[in-house]
């Protein structure tokens, strides 16, 4: 269980890292992104930082549980503002939510104590 909770937080860590680096890095499609939904690009950097130092604490094993709920956050406004120009992609960040918090889950006993699946 520690392997696959191991893998699915690198795996989705790893894709937040690369976004937040795109929109730091002010990659055009980011930017074009961020100005459909509304945003002005100026804060493509602003953005991208919030995410990788989020994710970032997300990956760091002593600061998981804090990162993974930053990151949650992060992706709860990302699915509000898809739901708000009805833009079916808002399941993605919902999606990756799921992820990040099934491999804190398979990683973390204290977790699976505090948040039992099913009972023995």
């Amino acid at each position: 269980m520690n392997r696959i909770g191991w893998g699915l937080t690198v795996f989705v860590g790893l894709f937040l890292l690369v976004d937040g680096g795109a929109r730091m890095a002010r990659f055009a499609p980011y930017v074009e992104g961020l100005t459909q939904f509304g945003y002005d690009a100026s804060l493509a950097i602003p953005i991208g930082l919030t995410l990788v130092v989020c994710t970032i604490l997300m990956l760091i094993p002593r600061t998981a549980v804090l990162g993974t709920i930053l990151v949650t956050g992060y992706l709860g406004g990302a699915t509000a503002v898809h739901v708000r120009v009805n833009n079916f992609w808002f399941l993605f960040p919902v999606a990756l939510g799921v992820l990040i918090w099934l491999g804190l889950y398979l990683r973390e006993p204290r977790l699976r104590t505090l948040v039992p699946v099913a009972s023995d």
